[in-house]
């Protein structure tokens, strides 16, 4: 069976906004490649030294990759939300206070809905969209 994976695109903070989550989430940060390991100048995208090339971030059993674009290059995320259920109301609001800190945007504060808990829909500061749910008690059965 194939595990789907995730690859996220940043505009130049891509380090910064891993660390964030790896720290938020408890992830590892497996891998990084910046443009000044490139064995070559051929080898290298546009930019600075310090952008990444590459970026691996562990958090349970999915890997979620990321690195830097160029400015040219860079397209912002739309059509999908990165989803975490959360295990518990303390821990939904401890997730979405480090996450959605100085969002770009919050279509969804964080409330009831007939199927969560809480449930919230937000950018972070880094461009990437989320969702957090807990479900509580809504829907025992739920997957999560």
């Amino acid at each position: 069976m194939l595990t789907p994976q995730f690859y996220l695109f940043f505009k130049g903070d891509c380090l910064q906004a891993m660390t964030h989550y790896a720290q938020t989430l408890g992830g590892t940060i497996e891998g990084v490649f910046l443009n000044k390991d490139a064995a070559s100048p051929e080898e290298r995208m546009p930019g600075g030294d310090d952008l990444v090339m590459n970026l691996a971030l562990r958090l349970g059993d999915t890997l979620m990759m990321a690195s830097d674009n160029s400015d040219e290059m860079y397209e912002r995320p739309q059509g999908f939300r990165i989803q975490l259920e959360t295990p518990s109301a303390a821990e939904f609001d401890r997730v979405y206070a480090a996450l959605s800190e100085n969002a770009r945007e919050i279509p969804m504060p964080p409330g009831e809905t007939f199927w969560a808990e809480r449930f919230a829909m937000f950018t972070d500061r880094f461009g990437t969209p989320w969702m957090l749910n807990f479900t509580g008690a809504r829907l025992p059965d739920a997957v999560t």
